[in-house]
């Protein structure tokens, strides 16, 4: 049996660090591992992670953080949904909800019965079943009641968050150093390696510290300090699938009450992202510097803000893709270490979140054992591939005819695995699920809907139930959604009574 770790080190701060410390001091204590953590103050963070999923909610109740602190902390509001301008072509939009469309009844998806109903002349859109899309519409928001049952209709429902990613570190960090996590502060400046089996023995830094562990935990961002320059862990290219290289941000006031929902607006060469907090917007614009150039795409990020600027826009640059292995020898890399995939659909957060809880439930002892580190990679490469195929989605199915840019989308090659899902989804209307991936049955549907893909069939198990009992069925979950969604306070309301950072 392998000797158990008895210290990790964490290189690198900012979300991926202090998310990482704050867990793993979480999960670990008692168990005698040290922890420790080393950033440099003189270096940036990347830091336009402010918008999330919902299982970001499952990741701070882990660390038995309170709602109501969490968002003062970060000048947060709350997200039900992202909504979608000019995709599928110009003057369309869709709202991508948090939660599921209608619930389950009968011996198939919710979805089947209202295809079914569609056959037969109902034009209800499948969005008026969906409590998040409703209240999302309405600018309206409440926390699910304590009290609320499961079979309720907000067991339907879900959020997610819109924070200060910086904030957000920081918070964590007065939390993980509060369980004894030690912070060194200080730049690596090279990374020492065991002669025989390759592993990492200690990061040197600047000043001639030597810090020493069993396990590294790679959180230094685009640089990839370990699993990129040390060990040279090969970076597999996605640009042939999704062409942004590209993006700039930039925080502007507030544009009136904050929105419940991030919106994505597809420009010229890209898109341009809309992330209300509290304190301010966050804006940005991602694109494809091989059809704008960066002087011209920052003019387009400028007129198409709602307050004057608060800062010169941010250049970032990036390469869509990821790590072969994100563990190699006793290396794991977590957040950009690892890879890049454009913010599209918020998933930047909950990979790092994902990437630890993988890492917890496979914790290694000092051998590294391969058959653990084989797993953690297959599922790690699994996720990322198919939030991979999601945000291609968006991309290969517009109808756009405007822009070079947008009809090179059209051409772009799918990956199989993507395409096996549209042909599926066109043909009956079933969506594949497997290997519990990030977005869910009520995702996919309602981007596959929203990029104009529609199912030609539906399946035939929805005519077990009489078509009178199942629109009777319908009707009901319709109203009752309807009536929900006008009865919630707005979203600035409920931020200004129970959430608001000002006290």
């Amino acid at each position: 049996m392998s000797a158990p770790i008895s210290r990790v080190v964490i290189a690198g701060g900012g979300s991926a660090g202090w998310m990482s410390a704050a867990a793993l001091a979480r999960t670990l204590q008692g168990t005698g591992i040290a922890i420790e953590l080393v950033e440099s103050d003189a270096i940036g963070t990347v830091g336009v992670g402010e918008a999330t999923i919902p299982p970001i909610r499952i990741f701070n109740q882990m660390l038995g953080i309170d709602e109501a602190e969490f968002v003062k902390a970060t000048q947060g509001t709350f997200k039900l949904g992202i909504e979608f301008v000019d995709w599928r072509h110009k003057g369309a939009r869709y709202l991508h909800p948090f939660g599921r469309h209608g619930d389950d009844f009968g011996p198939v998806a919710f979805h089947q019965h209202w295809l079914a109903q569609r056959a037969r002349g109902d034009e209800t859109p499948l969005a008026e079943y969906c409590l998040a899309t409703m209240a999302a519409r309405q600018g309206r928001f409440a926390p699910p009641p304590a009290n609320a049952t499961k079979g309720s209709v907000w067991s339907t429902f879900s959020h997610a968050y819109h924070f200060d990613a910086g904030l957000y570190a920081a918070f964590l960090r007065r939390r993980a150093e509060a369980q004894g996590v030690v912070r060194h502060e200080g730049r690596i400046a090279s990374v020492e390696r065991d002669g025989e089996n390759g592993n990492v023995d200690a990061l040197v830094l600047e000043d001639g510290r030597r810090l020493e562990a069993d396990l590294f935990i790679d959180c230094t961002g685009f640089a990839a300090l370990l699993i990129g320059k040390a060990l040279d862990v090969p970076y597999c290219d996605w640009s042939r699938w999704l062409p942004c290289d590209r993006a700039l941000a930039v925080p502007t006031a507030p544009a009136g009450p904050p929105l419940p929902y991030t919106r994505a607006s597809a420009r010229n060469a890209g898109w341009q992202w809309r992330i209300p907090l509290q304190h301010r917007l966050g804006n940005g614009l991602v694109f494809a510097s091989s059809f704008i150039d960066e002087e011209s795409a920052r003019a387009e990020l400028l007129a198409n803000l709602e307050a004057e600027p608060g800062a010169e826009p941010r250049l970032i640059r990036f390469t869509t893709g990821r790590r072969e292995q994100a563990w190699s020898h006793n290396v794991v890399s977590i957040g950009l270490a690892s890879g890049f995939l454009e913010p599209l659909e918020s998933t930047s957060l909950h990979l790092i979140q994902t990437g630890i809880a993988r890492l917890l439930s496979l914790f290694p002892g000092r051998d590294m054992d391969p058959a653990t580190r084989a797993e953690y990679n297959t599922l790690v490469a699994q996720e990322w591939d198919g939030v991979r195929d999601f945000l291609v989605l968006h991309y290969a199915t517009n109808a756009r005819d405007d822009t070079p840019f947008w009809r090179h989308c059209r051409t772009l090659p799918l990956p199989d695995s993507l395409r096996a899902r549209i042909e599926l989804f066109r043909s009956s209307g079933r969506v594949i699920e497997r290997d519990s991936p990030v977005f869910n049955r009520d995702s996919w549907l309602s981007v596959l809907l929203g990029q104009g893909i529609e199912p030609q069939g539906h399946d035939p198990l929805a005519h077990a139930m009489p078509a009178a009992e199942r629109a009777n069925v319908l009707r009901a979950m319709h109203k009752v959604i309807a009536q929900t969604a006008g009865a919630m306070p707005t979203h600035a309301d409920t931020l200004a009574r129970h959430f608001s950072a000002k006290g």
